[in-house]
């Protein structure tokens, strides 16, 4: 991946650690930041993506090179703790492209800047995408200045500073800081979002929760009480809880479970069952006895096939995630019960004597089927049971 610069005054940049430099058009915000650099295969949903709260502290490259043709809208935004953020910059190929969708409200590039993502365009997205595949992502800072004045050398020390995903507990600076009870489901083509709380109760931990997450648990007959992820353990299990679920999120899981895991234990201990997607997955495996690994590419994308193994089928799935659980870690009463197709990673696990199971990847999300959604129907016959 070399340095060039664009056909017009470069306004943005891309700089590495090695003070490489990829020069191209600033989009959103004006600034810089600093993160990892990962790349995502989806071709739409980009605004889903860059409020994903499992995104905190990376930079997201899209492979697809026209980003922005739906535009954006105020009921997409997946994050349920606005004040957090998620994807701290995003790299697309070409200019961004006008909207033409009529739930359209904003331009992508007015919605970036009022989010506060800064962007680069017009750069050389395969060659980013290469060097992630053959050496892994790599951490970079990005700045936007309408005047092209970048110092380099300052850009590329604040990378050679930056501490990186490993080791650090990101979700406790996506949490949401006070309760929250959800009765919002689904939204429908022919009304919006459902509303209505279902019956059997259930404690969600908010590591980084996705509101369609919380949307799909109302769907499926789920009353819905989110917890930020530094409750008390007293005060979550004085609640009236049918069951326990663990939300996805950012950051290290080794790190993040030292704060968390009398929480979990404590969750574990009730007997109730216990769903865990994402994050919260690597959370329960490690709460089991499991490790976790980081990823030299990570699975970000909505067209990751993976299989479960008790029937065989193979479910189109989203994914967001640069840490997994180390399958060969699984202790004796822990089941692997989904395997990504792609590279063999674990995708899904379960306690063969307690109603507790997780897995990787996304449910919730639909990248064009909606082949996971029974894993909230589950959850939820686990707690009629």
């Amino acid at each position: 991946m070399s340095a060039r610069w664009p056909t017009q005054q470069p306004t943005g940049v891309m700089v590495l650690a090695d003070g490489t430099a990829l020069y191209g058009h600033g989009l959103g915000a004006i600034g810089q930041t600093i993160g990892e650099v990962c790349f995502n295969t989806a071709i739409t949903g980009y605004q889903e993506i860059l409020t994903d709260p499992s995104y905190a502290n990376q930079i997201v490259t899209f492979t697809f090179p026209h980003i922005g043709n739906v535009g954006t809208n105020g009921e997409d935004d997946e994050t349920s703790n606005p004040a957090s953020g998620a994807a701290c910059g995003v790299i697309i190929r070409e200019p961004i492209t006008a909207p033409a969708n009529y739930r359209s409200d904003q331009h992508l590039d007015r919605w970036l800047v009022e989010q506060g993502i800064i962007g680069l365009s017009e750069v050389d997205t395969r060659a980013i995408t290469n060097r992630i595949r053959t050496e892994g992502m790599f951490n970079a800072a990005i700045a936007h200045d309408p005047n092209g004045n970048f110092d380099l050398d300052a850009l590329s020390q604040s990378v050679r500073d930056f501490a990186g995903l490993e080791g650090a507990d990101l979700a406790a600076q996506v949490s949401r800081a006070d309760p929250l009870d959800w009765s919002t489901g689904r939204w429908h083509w022919e009304y919006g979002f459902s509303e209505g709380a279902g019956k059997k109760h259930v404690v969600a931990i908010d590591f980084g929760a996705k509101q369609n997450i919380l949307r799909c648990l109302v769907e499926a007959g789920c009353k819905v009480t989110l917890l930020p992820a530094n409750t008390d353990v007293g005060a979550a299990m004085k609640l009236d809880a049918d069951g326990y679920f663990l939300s996805n999120g950012p950051g290290d899981p080794a790190a993040t479970a030292q704060n968390v895991m009398p929480l979990i234990e404590a969750i574990l201990n009730t007997g109730k069952p216990v769903f865990g997607i994402c994050l919260g997955h690597q959370l329960l495996g490690l709460a089991l006895g499991a490790k976790t690994v980081k990823m030299a590419q990570g699975h970000h994308g909505a067209n990751h096939p993976v299989q479960e193994i008790a029937t065989g089928k193979v479910e189109i799935t989203s994914m967001n995630h640069g840490f997994a659980i180390d399958r060969s870690s699984l202790p004796e009463q822990i089941v692997e019960t989904h395997v990504s197709l792609f590279d063999g990673t674990n995708c899904g696990i379960r306690h063969t004597e307690r109603p507790i199971f997780s897995v990787q990847h996304h449910p919730e999300a639909s990248p064009g089927p909606q082949d996971s959604h029974y894993l909230f129907d589950r959850f939820v016959a686990e707690m009629e049971r």
